[in-house]
């Protein structure tokens, strides 16, 4: 089940110079509608789901990523009633993985956890998981690579059955330890091209990814391989005062989304553009007033 707006994505483009990061390189070209627009319900974390889906539709937003804790106490098919009514695209749901463990026991109860999660979005209408990975500090990386390989493995027929196609998600390497050992693209579309399912992609995340000087390449890569399943945006504040609830809107800080937005244009990516931001500060603000200031941003920074 494709995960752009035409139903199917394209893949490879001539137009895509390979390489390292170029001054060459070209800034994708102005957004000039929401059409494209999806926001994740943890980006305006204070708002419940249903609020959250009332305030992005009267916005004109057109797409929502639903992270799991929205779905508590509810129930989730009428919620994803309530988000298609609302003429939202339900574009994904976050988050699967954390596969690694030292305990067995660990590991087992993950593998059921991502289970219930494709029950989750099957039942939501989500085609898509995207999976934060996981690592255990208590052994080595290559371990939990292993692990991870093995989880993904094992929920691969679960997903395939239920139409919902699986993102690697890799993180930034500061998360290493105990998030996720997945911490390059290149990792990213290694695992998912030797796992060789239809099923399995990866996501692209800028706040992750935007230091790798492999990063257009890699994206490149991605596309010629149908593996670009998710795109998400956001920025890199300096000095960031917290690593995990600090992020800023797009244009507030370092990275370069526009470029990266254009290498996966170029890469074939046609779906939508996730705004995905853990902020306590922005948490603590107006969540109007901040949903105002995303599309200002999504606009003219993304």
């Amino acid at each position: 089940m494709s995960h752009s707006l035409s139903g199917e994505q394209s893949i490879g483009n001539e137009r895509f110079t390979s390489g390292e990061h170029s001054e060459q390189s070209v800034n994708a070209g102005e957004l000039t509608d929401l059409s494209r627009l999806c926001i994740h319900t943890v980006t305006t974390k204070p708002w419940p789901i249903e609020e959250a889906a009332a305030n992005f539709s009267a916005a004109g937003v057109k797409g929502i990523t639903v992270w799991r804790d929205a779905l508590e106490g509810r129930d989730i098919r009428q919620t994803g009633r309530l988000l298609r009514d609302g003429d939202l695209a339900i574009v994904s749901v976050c988050r699967g993985g954390f596969f690694p463990g030292k305990d067995g026991r660990k590991r087992k109860a993950a593998i059921d956890d991502n289970r219930k999660a494709i029950e989750e979005a099957a039942e939501l209408g989500a085609p898509l998981i995207v999976l934060v990975c996981g690592s255990d500090p208590g052994q080595s990386l290559e371990e939990s690579r292993k692990q991870i390989r093995e989880g993904i493995e094992a929920i691969i027929p679960d997903a395939a059955a239920a139409g919902i196609r699986l993102a690697i998600e890799p993180l930034h390497p500061m998360y290493a330890d105990a998030r996720s050992a997945i911490n390059t693209l290149q990792q990213a579309n290694d695992l998912a091209s030797s796992l060789d399912s239809k099923t399995v992609g990866v996501a692209v995340d800028v706040y992750h990814l935007w230091w790798d000087p492999d990063l257009e390449r890699e994206i490149k890569r991605c596309g010629e391989n149908g593996h670009l399943y998710a795109f998400h945006v956001c920025d890199w504040k300096t000095p960031t005062a917290d690593l995990l609830l600090d992020r800023g809107i797009m244009g507030e800080g370092c990275i370069p989304v526009k470029k990266i937005r254009s290498w996966v244009e170029a890469a074939g990516f046609d779906g939508f553009y996730e705004v995905e931001i853990f902020s306590g500060t922005y948490w603590q603000q107006d969540q109007s007033q901040y949903l105002k200031k995303i599309i200002k941003a999504y606009k003219e920074n993304t």
